[in-house]
């Protein structure tokens, strides 16, 4: 899969990269049978203009598959928060959207044979 990351406001360090990549990278699993290319778009940001108490970090996920877009999207005090949040959501999305390609698969063959 490949990703793609973008940083809003906040300086994106090596450190950040390498955890979104390895987070995202995990998913891959759920959607290594899907023909094509699948794109993941990463945006982390730092949310601190309408915020009165401390630093609100964003974390969005977009994951262009053939039939459309799977996407998540999570706040956190920590950075690392809301990646993980993310992750976690897109993880029981791509379980659902494998599920279902798998039952529509299934119920193709039922009806053919």
């Amino acid at each position: 899969m490949k990703v793609s990351i973008k940083a809003t406001n906040l300086n994106l360090t090596p450190a950040v990269k390498k955890a979104i990549e390895e987070k995202i990278a995990a998913l891959d699993k759920f959607i290594s049978r899907v023909d094509g290319s699948v794109k993941a778009f990463v945006e982390v940001a730092l949310e601190n203009r309408h915020h009165r108490k401390g630093k609100i970090y964003y974390a969005e996920a977009n994951i262009k598959v053939p039939s459309g877009i799977i996407r998540s999207e999570a706040r956190g005090e920590n950075i690392y928060q809301a990646i993980n949040e993310v992750k976690d959501e897109l993880q029981a999305l791509l379980k659902k959207y494998k599920y279902k390609k798998y039952e529509k698969k299934s119920n193709k063959e039922v009806f053919l044979s």
